[in-house]
């Protein structure tokens, strides 16, 4: 069924470019988001990897670099794998380093210590 819609938009020219734009809009949003969120605990390489996705669907160029992308992950996680734990921890460590420095870049401990009556100038962002 989808493969039908998708002949059907590909075979009028000014839908078919409407529907790729909007699908290479879609796919660079997810991506840049996925990126964004590499650094932090959570889903980041996996909304990379969705954005990457829904541009393959239509670029190949996209689609190359999906696969680029996923066999250097894949080899990344199991060269981390073997590694010892000292090196698991400091990765650990830098990881919640980001995590405090993008909290207090953006002013959530002030704000948080202002709910519960702290205020001390070094809460304050930089900003």
């Amino acid at each position: 069924m989808w493969m039908r819609a998708r002949r059907r938009i590909a075979s009028n020219p000014v839908l078919n470019l409407g529907y790729r734009i909007a699908v290479g809009v879609i796919g660079a949003a997810v991506l840049a988001v996925g990126i964004l969120a590499i650094p932090y605990p959570g889903p980041g390489w996996l909304i990379v990897f969705a954005g990457l996705g829904i541009l393959a669907s239509e670029f190949a160029w996209a689609h190359r670099l999906l696969r680029f992308a996923k066999e250097k992950y894949d080899r990344f996680m199991d060269w981390f794998a073997r590694q010892s734990i000292v090196v698991k921890g400091l990765a650990a460590l830098a990881t919640a380093v980001i995590v405090v420095l993008t909290l207090w870049v953006l002013g959530t401990f002030s704000l948080v210590g202002g709910w519960i009556g702290i205020e001390h100038a070094w809460l304050e962002s930089p900003l």
